[in-house]
């Protein structure tokens, strides 16, 4: 069989058609929902980018691999010590080289493992394409590259393939000769007035007067990216930026189709569609970021469509994306690793009317903030450790169902699901150290270390860029949360 799993950076699944946004941003994957089936309920299991994909290919959740930031000791996976073998139980365990042992080729088109100096992410790889641009990268760059690799190789057997596309990602990067289809068309409906005037107030990177992170400059180059937010063209043009960068991957994903159905392989393809993690536009009053452990950054698109699966399904149970890896190794009848964390759910893949999902799923952020959260039922509970400068309280709860952008804190209300998360949060929190490797919490590693990388030295400037944008009533409160900083 041939495995085609495209990867597009930031992806957050309702601003995709077949998710239900009002947008046509992706007539090529909403094609291939229809044929497939998809998922509404997948989570990264640690945010943002290094974590995931590291969780992602080694099957673990960050607080086993090590891997839980984007800097310091938790950027890199834990050192196995005197018991390390020839070769680390990563390059033995990761989903492609078991995918490698079961007699796949694997390839991948990404300059990801160079972005982050993340080495992990080659495990297993036989066959390495790094478009050479840092994720700085269009479509433009990568999809030339595709094309050469398919012509050479499509009709062959057992391969298995991950492209990456970074088009979504911040800064918006899609050729300005794609135009913009969406310039006539609302902005999503929840973005009122009212709650736009709310977000001009709000404190923290990314936040609507700091686009560019702790400030307000443009992107020389991308002129997508907005420095700030401060009308509602500004709105408009951040908007329509994210989702013309979703509309040009789709776009690859189109030419991908055709090229497979040239080489007469399309039917005999599982082709595979999710993201790294979501991005925030206007939830917790952020936007173009992925820096929460919360319902947006952390739930990804998730769509399987080739030999067997159930077609026009909607899977609704909670589900992680470390379990692709077991779900893969019970299709193709090898093993799983002994290592990995995840469940498989391929019998909700082939079978129309079987929903599978696990009871709870507890995400990780500490790349921008520190944060741990619990989804359970309709409920998304979010622990905060260090706030990343955005003044979260230490505990936020949203029900996930009928407040889907997170307008409504409802801890106070509800003090006792908050209790009842907390002590799911902390039961997890002993199974997992206790079939560690390590004695230490990685979590705790950045912490330690400064706090998370994203928000680490950048405090004293930041209340100089608020007192002059007239926030400076938040600067008592962050010197109080952050006095490390002035120090």
């Amino acid at each position: 069989m041939r495995i085609l799993y495209i990867d597009i950076d930031a992806l957050r699944p309702d601003h995709l058609g077949c998710y239900g946004y009002h947008r046509n941003t992706s007539p090529h994957i909403d094609a291939l929902a229809a044929e497939g089936t998809r998922f509404s309920n997948v989570y990264t299991t640690d945010a943002p980018c290094l974590p995931s994909r590291t969780a992602l290919y080694t099957g673990m959740c960050g607080i086993h691999s090590g891997v839980v930031g984007h800097g310091g000791t938790a950027a890199d996976p834990f050192i196995e010590g005197p018991g390390r073998g020839f070769r680390d139980r990563i390059e033995y365990q990761a989903l492609p080289s078991r995918l490698q042992e079961a007699g796949y080729h694997t390839v991948q088109i990404s300059p990801f493992g160079q972005r982050h100096a993340a080495r992990q992410f080659y495990a297993g790889f036989e066959e390495i394409h790094n478009t050479g641009k840092g994720g700085m990268e269009s479509a433009e760059v990568v999809q030339p590259v595709v094309d050469k690799w398919l012509n050479d190789h499509a009709t062959e057997d057992n391969w298995y393939l991950h492209i990456n596309y970074w088009d979504p990602h911040t800064p918006y990067r899609a050729p300005e000769e794609f135009g913009n289809p969406f310039e006539n068309e609302p902005l999503p409906e929840w973005l009122t007035d009212e709650v736009w005037q709310e977000h001009l107030q709000a404190v923290g990177p990314h936040c609507a007067q700091e686009i560019s992170m702790y400030d307000d400059r443009e992107w020389p180059g991308f002129p997508r990216q907005p420095g700030a937010l401060r009308s509602k063209e500004d709105l408009r043009r951040m908007i329509d930026g994210y989702d013309c960068g979703i509309r040009y991957a789709d776009e690859q994903v189109g030419s991908i189709i055709a090229k497979l159905k040239e080489a007469g392989v399309f039917e005999d393809t599982l082709i595979i569609i999710s993201a790294d993690h979501g991005e925030n536009q206007g939830e917790l009053a952020i936007y173009g970021e992925h820096g929460t452990a919360d319902q947006i950054t952390c739930n990804v698109p998730l769509i399987f469509r080739g030999p067997t699966v159930a077609q026009g399904k909607l899977q609704r149970g909670l589900h992680y994306n470390i379990d692709m890896a077991p779900t893969l190794a019970e299709w193709l009848n090898f093993e799983p690793s002994p290592i990995w964390d995840g469940e498989s759910y391929l019998d909700s893949l082939r079978n129309a009317d079987t929903e599978a999902g696990r009871e709870q799923l507890v995400i990780s952020q500490c790349a921008h903030v520190c944060q741990r959260s619990v989804r359970f039922g309709p409920w998304l509970y979010i622990r905060t450790y260090h706030d990343g400068y955005h003044l979260f309280p230490k505990e936020m709860l949203f029900n996930i169902e009928e407040d889907p952008h997170e307008q409504q804190n409802l801890a106070e209300t509800h003090p006792e699901l908050c209790m009842e998360a907390a002590s799911r949060l902390l039961n997890w929190h002993d199974d997992m150290m206790a079939s560690s490797i390590s004695t230490v919490d990685p979590m705790r590693s950045v912490l330690a270390e400064g706090g998370p990388l994203h928000a680490r030295g950048h405090l004293p400037a930041y209340c100089e860029y608020l007192e002059k944008t007239g926030r400076g009533w938040a600067i008592p409160e962050l010197k109080q949360r952050h006095p490390g900083e002035f120090s």
